[in-house]
């Protein structure tokens, strides 16, 4: 693994799943210096119920980007059609082109199982690049990696065909006016479309601070049943008084499809979160803390 800082690539299906899933460590990497960047694959151009997909298109590559100024970080948004997405090989191109590009030391992504179809795409096209990148004749036009970079799962509660590894476990309460900012960019998604879809359209304050706080209580809601499912990870690395209470928590499964993943390189790619050891050397529990965001 490189000696110099590392270096964040998260490939979300769409415009604010990085954030969603993964807006905490990303912050904690931004915190430490380090360089980030999210890309959607597709352009979210279905995400709205009013809207038509050309105006949502361009409306949610501005929000993307406004999330990502949040951070400091970059946000890409490829032109891919909301829910058309497919884990061809022009994709794969693709996405090896951008891992070999940023060169990231992490790449976060969906699990290849999810309700999602674009999830389920982004996750398999991203296990299909990985051991790519290091081959030279495959895109022969741009250098290949010496080595793959890790990669990680962001958190779901899905249990079939298998339920995730909590492999990392960070507590993100202390990151969540961080998270919910960058949300609150994503203004046709979470104060339009997703109460749309939860029949709740209703409730959205119009006053702007209002609004603020209409939104952590949502981001609360969805946070809950994450918190819960995790739980006893949650008390295995933070204790069983503290590990209760916790309810903002994002959960990270190695990918035993790229490179792995020690101890100390957990420590660097996961500051400050509670890590499993490596799964062939030992079963445990996330005990360990992985390194300190301070």
């Amino acid at each position: 693994m490189p000696a110099g800082l590392p270096r964040l690539l998260i490939l979300g299906a769409h415009p604010d799943d990085a954030e969603f899933h993964a807006g905490g460590l990303a912050s904690v990497h931004r915190e430490l210096g380090h360089v980030v960047k999210m890309v959607s694959l597709t352009n979210g151009a279905a995400g709205h119920h009013e809207r038509p997909p050309d105006e949502v298109a361009e409306m949610r590559r501005r929000e993307a980007a406004a999330a990502g100024r949040v951070l400091g970080a970059i946000y890409e948004v490829w032109d891919i059609p909301d829910g058309e997405l497919m884990p061809t090989l022009d994709l794969r191109r693709r996405v090896v082109r951008e891992i070999r590009t940023f060169a990231p030391d992490l790449v976060l992504t969906h699990r290849p199982c999810d309700y999602h179809p674009d999830h389920r795409a982004a996750g398999q096209v991203v296990q299909d690049a990985t051991y790519l990148v290091t081959v030279p004749n495959f895109l022969p036009q741009i250098p290949a990696l010496f080595r793959e970079p890790v990669v990680a799962y962001m958190p779901d509660l899905f249990r079939r065909p298998s339920p995730m590894i909590a492999d990392v476990v960070l507590d993100v309460t202390k990151r969540v006016d961080t998270i919910v900012a960058m949300l609150a960019c994503q203004r046709s998604q979470v104060f339009e479309w997703l109460p749309y879809q939860e029949g709740i359209l209703d409730t959205i304050p119009d006053d702007e601070a209002a609004k603020l706080v209409w939104l952590r209580q949502w981001y609360r809601k969805h946070m809950l049943p994450r918190a819960e499912h995790f739980r006893q990870d949650l008390i295995a690395a933070y204790g069983q008084q503290q590990g209760q209470r916790i309810e903002w928590v994002e959960v990270y499964e190695i990918s035993d499809y790229a490179a792995s993943a020690d101890d100390a390189a957990r420590s660097r790619l996961f500051p400050g979160a509670h890590c499993r050891p490596p799964r062939q050397t030992a079963a445990a529990t996330p005990s360990q803390e992985c390194g300190s965001s301070s």
